[in-house]
């Protein structure tokens, strides 16, 4: 017990010294502190590791052909820019903005649904101007969120939707998600057992990372399901332009569905605006208030000029979300069919810009973040690992058709070359992702 004692002393000689040497001696013991409470909460970065190596391989001057970010490559479309530049040439629109968003955009946005899903909003109290839906997301969880709220979130997910709740404070009850999978019977089995019981849950259709789809009746089960158990629901719907059968539904359809549920949307996709950063919340007033109160503390809003673009995009001509639309499919066909038949079997998916991929049977045991890093060392193609994305998504890599039809057959080649390499046995035809989220 001597050391301890004299150690004790020590510290507080150096303490009880000159004010600098005090300054110095707590400043050394703050640094030594454990990480910071929420930033200790989150997890590695996963995908860190593969994009640490993509950009040594460039750095050394290999092409890599990258899969892995759902980063849209198409241009935004020239009346959309013509748009931005016109209402940036208007000084009164470098002013601040308004959280909630420009009354113009949030009468779009109403008009929007009223015309693709029949859903009457309010633009006033049912809907609030996002930067992106991650944005609307994550300050939604932070409004909501009491310190040990317990949140249902499907596994695998986009990381913003467990991560935004982890950051307000929340548990999340990660319900096992996939193809083959009823989603409302884990769901129910979650509200079992869960203590306490759980105040939201995250859906995402068509999903990022899985592709996944649902329609109508899922969506009624979901919200009688949701008033049964008073939970609230947060609909993701990012990727509800981008489809290849029929048009995907929002969960406003459903009657009750404004008594419980907010959805989120984002025009990065639909329009190839990733980086403007221009979303939005709409649904359950309650939910929507909390958002806009929120960000009247955090933000001005996006820059006036984006948002005025963002209304010509959502009231102009949608014949640029056909030929977005179309990209997709045709960029799909090729990498689907060429992986098919290089020997690796890759469902086809009905919505969204990812392939949702089972590792190739010879690597399953290796798991997704090894697979991926081999993939990229000796096939030069950069894809997201499944364990990204939660530990159920560990089996499969995601896939983005983010590169041209030339880059893709590219990717193809080098893909069969590589499985060649490890004398992978080819399937006999490719199989289709199930079109509802339940089995």
């Amino acid at each position: 017990m001597v050391l301890p004692v004299m150690a004790a002393a020590v510290a507080a000689r150096a303490i009880s010294g000159p004010p600098d040497r005090r300054f110095s001696a707590r400043l050394a013991t703050a640094m030594k502190q454990p990480e910071f409470h929420r930033i200790r909460r989150l997890p590695p970065y996963v995908f860190a590791e593969v994009n640490k190596m993509k950009a040594a391989a460039r750095a050394a001057g290999r092409d890599i052909i990258d899969l892995g970010m759902g980063n849209p490559d198409k241009p935004t479309p020239p009346h959309i820019v013509d748009k931005l530049i016109e209402a940036v040439r208007d000084p009164k629109t470098h002013r601040y903005s308004t959280s909630k968003g420009i009354p113009g955009l949030r009468r779009a946005l109403a008009a929007y649904y009223g015309r693709r899903f029949g859903v009457k909003l309010d633009p006033e109290s049912e809907v609030c101007v996002t930067l992106g839906s991650k944005e609307g997301l994550a300050n939604l969880a932070q409004a909501i969120t009491a310190p040990g709220d317990s949140i249902l979130v499907p596994n695998p997910s986009y990381p913003i939707h467990p991560y935004g709740f982890i950051i307000a404070g929340a548990s999340i009850r990660h319900v096992p998600f996939g193809p083959g999978i009823d989603l409302m019977a884990e769901l129910a089995h979650a509200v079992e057992h869960s203590v306490p019981a759980p105040t939201v849950m995250i859906l995402n259709f068509p999903s990022n990372p899985t592709a996944m789809t649902c329609d109508l009746n899922f969506y009624r089960e979901a919200v009688a399901f949701a008033r049964r158990h008073e939970i609230f629901i947060l609909s993701d719907i990012a990727y509800a332009e981008i489809y290849f059968d029929a048009p995907p539904p929002s969960i406003l359809e459903v009657d009750g569905a404004f008594d419980v549920a907010c959805e989120f949307s984002s025009l990065s996709k639909t329009y190839s605006m990733p980086g403007w950063r221009i979303g939005f919340a709409a649904g359950n007033s309650r939910l929507v208030t909390a958002l806009t109160r929120i960000k009247s503390y955090l933000d001005y809003g996006a820059f006036t000029p984006i948002q005025v673009a963002a209304t010509a995009a959502l009231n102009g001509p949608q014949d640029c979300v056909d030929e977005i639309r179309k990209v997709y499919r045709e960029r799909r066909d090729v990498l689907v069919d060429g992986l098919t038949q290089a020997g690796w079997r890759v469902p086809s998916p009905s919505a969204t810009m990812f392939c949702w991929v089972p590792l190739p049977e010879r690597f399953r045991s290796m798991g997704s973040l090894a697979f991926s890093k081999l993939l990229l060392e000796e096939a030069e193609v950069a894809v997201s690992p499944g364990i990204g994305f939660g530990e159920y998504g560990d089996g499969f890599v995601r896939m983005a058709l983010v590169e041209n039809r030339h880059r893709l057959r590219q990717a193809v080649r080098n893909i069969r070359t590589f499985l060649v390499r490890h004398d992978n046995v080819a399937p006999a035809a490719p199989i289709q992702m199930p079109e509802r989220a339940m089995a």
